[in-house]
């Protein structure tokens, strides 16, 4: 929409990873928002077998016991943060940075043009056989700090992820995962398992990396268009990470450095508005313990509810975070105008005017409901 104006702060645009995807994520714009329905569609048609089946499992009112597996998670996380990033860039955001985390990044990545999104499907579909084969294991979240936890860490746990000072993911084998949590737990520390089948950002799925690089390399891999900040390199994305296939392989088995990574975001893009644009808030709620939000200096939006709350929850705050990133400059009220002086005395009427109107311009949906939530 040329016609709407920019924020009047800057926007980053962060996308999560696994453990944020949850049963009819953002399905209540499916069928009633354009561009974010068409671009579902489309990577439903490129999943080609497993499109149906994909699609089934995104609209199912409740999650199948497969549903937070490697084949099911990550291509629906990926399809959908790609989709609303889609809709807020078509609809003339212009965005500072963005970030994601985990798959989230390869999304960003797409969006600024990296790589084709039907590469990324054929991406998404290598690394469902890939990580299928991935030994059982899980991830961890831990309310503690890197120091708090190091002597469990080692050849079987691993520091998966740096959400916040003090909040970690560890990554494992299913049973030395567990015997970490018990020791962690008998400290007093809570611990929680993460929504993951696969033991993401740990050596435990180097085999997978090392079957995926084959196809990260018959990639082709372009330099940027928009500003990527990379939580593997805790800084922005230059042309030489873009373009090398081991960097994108390897992160599925890398630790990611989200909140070192957005602490280096709110110091380069000072007083920016953090726009949570994949589903859940999780991203937002670790973006509300940095200091440069906490203080009010940056602020966050989250496009979408924590978790799927009905088609119509979904359309009203997606309209809300529009009403707050775009608003239609004035419309100015023509001058009306002045009657001739008659030359008789007759009687006089006053003229009607109307005034021109300015405000924010809701999600334009069609009635029509595509799908169940």
């Amino acid at each position: 929409m040329s016609d709407m104006t920019q924020p009047a702060q800057p926007v980053v645009l962060m996308f999560a990873g696994q453990g944020a995807q949850h049963p009819r994520m953002a399905a209540g714009l499916y069928g009633r928002e354009d561009t974010f329905s068409t671009w579902m569609d489309e990577a439903f048609r490129l999943f080609e077998d497993d499109g149906a089946r994909l699609r089934s499992e995104w609209l199912a009112p409740a999650p199948s016991p497969m549903f937070d597996d490697v084949s099911v998670a990550q291509p629906l996380l990926y399809a959908v943060n790609h989709a609303l990033g889609r809709m807020l860039l078509d609809r003339g955001l212009s965005p500072v940075a963005m970030l994601g985390h985990s798959v989230g990044e390869l999304a960003a990545a797409t969006l600024a043009g990296v790589l084709e999104f039907a590469e990324g499907i054929r991406l998404m579909r290598g690394r469902m056989a890939q990580f299928a084969d991935t030994p059982p294991g899980g991830m961890l979240a831990v309310a503690a700090s890197v120091e708090e936890v190091a002597d469990v860490l080692g050849p079987q746990v691993h520091l998966a992820a740096v959400n916040a000072s003090r909040q970690l993911l560890l990554a494992g084998e299913r049973e030395p995962l567990d015997n970490a949590a018990r020791i962690l737990g008998g400290r007093g520390l809570v611990c929680r398992d993460v929504m993951a089948r696969q033991a993401f950002h740990s050596p435990v799925v180097a085999g997978a990396v090392a079957a995926s690089l084959p196809d990260w390399r018959s990639v082709r891999l372009t330099p940027p268009r928009l500003t990527v900040y990379s939580a593997y390199t805790q800084g922005v994305l230059g042309e030489r990470e873009a373009r090398d296939p081991e960097f994108w392989a390897g992160q599925a088995s890398a630790t990611v450095y989200f909140a070192p990574t957005l602490t280096t975001v709110l110091t380069e893009q000072p007083d920016c508005l953090l726009v949570e644009a994949g589903p859940g808030n999780s991203l937002s709620t670790l973006a509300r313990r940095q200091p440069a939000v906490a203080t009010g200096r940056s602020a966050v939006l989250a496009l979408l509810p924590d978790r799927c709350r009905g088609d119509e929850a979904d359309i009203q705050a997606v309209e809300a975070a529009e009403r707050r990133l775009f608003s239609r400059p004035p419309v100015p009220t023509p001058p009306v105008p002045t009657p001739p002086v008659p030359t008789q005395a007759v009687p006089t009427q006053a003229v009607p005017t109307q005034a021109g109107t300015a405000g924010s311009t809701p999600l334009a949906v069609p009635a029509e409901t595509g799908g169940r939530p």
